[in-house]
């Protein structure tokens, strides 16, 4: 069994990861910035080290252990960051310096394999472009206005440095270029423009509950490519048990979930009024969807890897998990994080 260490574990991503590496016996150390991640995995007798990856010096913590791979998850991100904590710095900070440091550790101590998990932002200029699904070898087209211009430009460097640390000393790296990763735990409440606000996913599925109209604005067929979380952490097990596999791979489901397909899913899932659930749609009003596909075929014939999981297959899955509250921790990171910002 490979031995890996994590960074990043304390966030959504990682704690599906981590839960299910645990589940098949890997050799694992966790790491992360956050004490709410600490005392989560010293609960579960997981080995944590908790570091700040902008400083060089934390990872002496590290260095009496080998390990066969490093899985970076660690990020600053728009969707968690106010407005009051906005510093474009940060981003420069963590995601890049952060990522040096990491490459660095890795370059040290003779690691030969790195998955970086990046979003896909850095392609938003194809979006209307391109008519079809994108793919890696399309390259990127970043947008240089908005929330996510700067962590697009500082995720694309962090990719480079990869590229660059693969090239240069021989550090395999595989590059997840990840579209909205959807499960329980995170869809409650985000930053937009540095404003909180409550998801859209979030706010149909308490409609539907409560028996409450669905309205959708908008075109109702405009749709983006999003993906199960738990479809992304198989990826990363193809991933780094792959000897030849290195470079950019779309993690992505391959398929535009419109608006429409989404509202009607999570209404016959979650619908608690009487008679049919009901659907309104005011197309005067603009939903501000950003429609985006990505090709898939390479993760497929490189990695042996496909999503398994259907939108309907993931509201299933999200209400099992929701009854066993086992990733309760990480809504409660999510309340403390917003607490933190008021």
């Amino acid at each position: 069994m490979k031995k890996i260490l994590v960074f990043g574990a304390a966030g959504f991503i990682g704690t599906y990861l981590i839960d299910e590496l645990l589940k098949q016996n890997y050799h694992i150390t966790v790491s992360d910035i956050s004490p709410v991640g600490e005392k989560y995995y010293k609960s579960k007798g997981v080995p944590y080290v908790q570091i700040d990856i902008t400083k060089n010096e934390d990872f002496i913590q590290l260095e009496n252990e080998s390990y066969d791979v490093v899985i970076h998850l660690a990020a600053t991100q728009p969707a968690n960051i106010s407005s009051g904590n906005y510093d474009p710095k940060n981003y420069v900070n963590v995601n890049v310096i952060g990522t040096l440091n990491i490459l660095e550790f890795c370059r040290k101590n003779k690691i030969g394999t790195i998955i970086y998990a990046s979003s896909h932002r850095n392609t938003q200029g194809l979006w209307e472009k391109i008519k079809e699904p994108i793919r890696e070898s399309l390259g990127r087209s970043i947008k240089y206005s908005g929330q996510y211009s700067i962590f697009s430009i500082s995720e694309s460097a962090a990719q480079d440095c990869c590229l660059y640390y693969q090239e240069e000393f021989g550090i395999k790296s595989i590059i997840f270029r990840l579209p909205p990763v959807y499960g329980y735990g995170p869809h409650t409440e985000i930053f937009f423009d540095g404003k909180p606000i409550k998801t859209g996913f979030q706010i149909f599925i308490e409609n539907a509950k409560a028996g409450k109209p669905i309205e959708l604005w908008g075109n109702s067929n405009r749709g983006r490519d999003i993906i199960y979380v738990k479809d992304v952490i198989s990826a990363f097990i193809k991933a780094f048990n792959n000897q030849s596999a290195k470079g950019l791979f779309n993690i992505s489901s391959g398929y535009k979930l419109t608006l429409k397909e989404e509202a009607t899913t999570i209404a016959n899932k979650f619908w608690g009024g009487s008679g049919t659930p009901i659907i309104i749609e005011n197309p005067e009003k603009d939903n501000n969807i950003e429609e985006f596909v990505y090709d898939i075929s390479k993760a497929k014939k490189e990695l042996g890897w496909e999503p398994i999981y259907s939108f309907a297959n993931m509201l299933d899955d999200i209400i099992v998990e929701s009854n066993k509250k086992r990733y309760d921790y990480l809504l409660e990171k999510r309340k403390e994080m917003f607490k933190s910002d008021l």
